[in-house]
């Protein structure tokens, strides 16, 4: 996903809620029309938000107003689990053991796509890295641009402080490529980091990278903007890669969801080698005179007008046979 004016135009404020009208024409949900109207909140991930807010956005200006909190998935599942929003968010889906303290029952439901760039801030470097040297920048024993044959310039690491969905696909590929990283911060939505400075949410990282000369960081591609660029990086299959629609499309196609639509890949052999889905956690069952809204907003999020925005958005539009299961999925959500 290459910067675009259109994407430089993104804007998503950290932990800041966006609230917007839904539209109340029908978009496919169980008792359409304008009779479905009222509000709906949810919370989690940052790594759609720009996405999800531009969809609601845009599907102003009445309707059931959707609130969503960009506040990373830690506290997205946590609030899901606790029961105190309508809908969650998530980069990484949610365990068996976690399901499990869910009475209503959960839905992990694909909602879009895209990669993790390895995004960085010095002026007149293309950088293309090998998987030790990816690994070596986050392990902290590679501190200098100039030993990625750059310029002379000291390298700030710049990662995630809170639990996020986007940490745990980076570090997962991080263990699929290094031995030393699977044995030693591992992966997971918060981890011990060897070196680096925090910011909340992808929005955080992105404005931390853009302050600092030499700093490099992992952010959802979309925020790759203003002095930011993506480097290329090395896939399973030894090509360097830079995340464009084509390639991250490419590796996606290669995942296998599986029956529960939450399945994933690491380190594809094919196209750019950071790719993840990103899901709507739904209850099941519980959901009283909320589950015409639920269905109508989901609906449209996985229409043909929406996921053909995703591209220029910065995301990667779902294939249609990941539509198909997940319009399934959210037919099941029920009173």
């Amino acid at each position: 996903m290459q910067s675009t004016p259109l994407r430089r135009a993104l804007t998503a404020a950290a932990g800041v809620t966006a609230t917007f009208a839904l539209a109340s024409c029908s978009f496919g949900g169980s008792g359409g029309g304008d009779q479905v109207k009222g509000n709906l909140n949810g919370a989690g991930a940052s790594f759609p938000a720009a996405i999800y807010t531009r969809w609601f956005q845009e599907l102003a200006p009445q309707g059931v107003n959707v609130n969503y909190q960009s506040v990373g998935s830690g506290a997205g599942v946590r609030q899901f689990t606790a029961g105190t929003v309508d809908f969650g968010a998530s980069d990484k889906p949610m365990k068996a053991e976690e399901i499990a303290q869910v009475k209503r029952g959960v839905l992990q439901i694909p909602m879009t796509a895209g990669a993790i760039a390895v995004a960085y801030n010095l002026k007149d470097c293309d950088l293309k890295l090998s998987q030790e040297q990816l690994a070596g920048i986050f392990l902290g024993k590679i501190s200098n641009f100039k030993e990625l044959g750059c310029a002379d310039q000291a390298i700030t690491v710049v990662r995630r402080s809170d639990g996020s969905g986007t940490t745990y696909n980076f570090t997962k590929h991080l263990s699929a490529i290094s031995e030393a990283w699977k044995n030693g911060p591992g992966a997971n939505k918060s981890i011990k980091w060897p070196t680096g400075v925090g910011a909340k949410g992808n929005e955080g990282v992105a404005a931390q990278l853009n302050q600092i000369q030499g700093g490099i960081g992992y952010v959802e591609s979309a925020y790759v903007k203003g002095n930011l660029q993506a480097a290329a990086l090395t896939n399973a299959s030894g090509e360097l890669v830079k995340p464009t629609n084509e390639t991250e499309s490419l590796a996606l196609d290669s995942i296998d969801l599986g029956p529960d639509l939450i399945g994933g890949n690491p380190n594809p052999p094919k196209g750019y080698p950071i790719v993840t889905f990103t899901w709507i956690l739904a209850y099941k069952t519980g959901n009283a005179d909320k589950t015409d809204r639920l269905k109508k907003t989901f609906d449209f999020m996985l229409s043909d007008t929406a996921q053909s925005q995703a591209p220029s958005l910065g995301y990667v539009s779902l294939p249609a046979g990941v539509v198909e299961k997940a319009k399934a999925a959210v037919s099941e959500i029920s009173q």
